[in-house]
């Protein structure tokens, strides 16, 4: 389990090798190495949709490049992959995806390490649940990629909480290892519950971040910074549009103007610093971007900025 949790930002890569050339990513990737950066958070089926394929694996490949291009740096970069989503008709979000029955991650797996070029994984995530095959042998299928020496650990993206309990529940019985970390949407600023979210997306709740902080899970977020929505008010998906936004966004620019911090800082030191403490994903344009990000890790978000940003403060 997670439980020597580092206060520390995952670099997404989803654009890598489509929406960014391989030029661009090869200097985020080296700036974010020396900014003290360990984890590079990519899947299987990135970008599918933006790539003249059909398929994913662009930024698995463009990675891959990087690693062979920098001898030694794989010491001291974690790679967190997922496998499940990759589409089985190319290009197309509505046809069946490759899955988690055991020859469907068995060959994700295989692929993604190729293209990685690496002979172990260290975080595996399960992408999106799939409820068609059967959940033992799910568990079975991830156990044993652990047991092998293949991944290093295992967690659950887009998953509901109570199939994660019993996923883990069905690998204790059987002595496997299992998900230890979660990963789902969230943000500062929370959605309409029951309001559609993009497809394959699944936002963290009450319970599932108590469920993580009491069982030691790892916690990781995606879509921390809502695609820019902080900066830039205009992109805020509808989800988010309700008066509780404009509360919130009064209460972090009051903490954002006493600490000297910009919003998107101030949003992810407080995911960073909560309880579960969360490992956010952050995917950037450029170095100034990924600089802003780097930065809140050493923002100092004291018991008082948390009041004011959960609403507990006097005012």
């Amino acid at each position: 389990m997670d439980t020597t949790h580092r206060s520390e930002l995952a670099l997404g890569t989803i654009w890598f090798g489509t929406r960014q050339d391989e030029t661009t990513a090869f200097a985020l990737l080296d700036h974010y190495v020396a900014r003290g950066g360990r984890w590079l958070d990519t899947s299987d089926n990135y970008a599918f949709w933006e790539s003249p394929t059909g398929h994913g694996g662009a930024s698995e490949t463009v990675i891959g490049r990087w690693l062979r291009r920098n001898p030694g740096i794989r010491e001291h970069i974690s790679i967190s992959t997922k496998v499940g989503a990759n589409p089985t008709v190319p290009g197309t979000w509505d046809a069946p995806m490759e899955g988690l029955g055991p020859r469907a991650v068995e060959e994700a797996v295989a692929s993604s390490m190729a293209r990685l070029g690496v002979d172990v994984i260290d975080l595996l995530w399960a992408h999106i649940e799939d409820r068609a095959a059967p959940l033992e042998e799910q568990v079975e299928a991830f156990g044993s990629l652990v047991a092998e020496g293949r991944v290093r650990r295992l967690g659950a993206s887009n998953h509901a909480t109570w199939r994660v309990e019993r996923a883990r529940s069905l690998a204790r019985t059987r002595g496997l290892a299992s998900y230890d970390a979660l990963q789902l949407r969230h943000s500062y600023l929370q959605p309409i519950p029951f309001v559609p979210l993009p497809s394959g997306h699944m936002a963290a709740t009450a319970e599932s971040l108590d469920y993580a902080a009491a069982e030691g899970l790892g916690m990781w977020a995606y879509t921390t910074l809502l695609s820019g929505a902080y900066a830039r008010p205009e992109r805020l998906p509808h989800a988010y549009r309700h008066p509780n936004t404009e509360r919130r966004l009064a209460a972090l620019d009051r903490v954002a103007q006493r600490l000297d911090a910009t919003r998107n800082q101030v949003v992810l030191a407080w995911l960073i610093g909560g309880t579960p403490a969360v490992t956010p994903i952050v995917g950037v344009s450029d170095i100034a971007q990924l600089d802003e990000a780097m930065d809140a890790l050493a923002l100092p978000l004291d018991a008082e900025a948390r009041a004011v940003l959960d609403g507990r403060d006097a005012q």
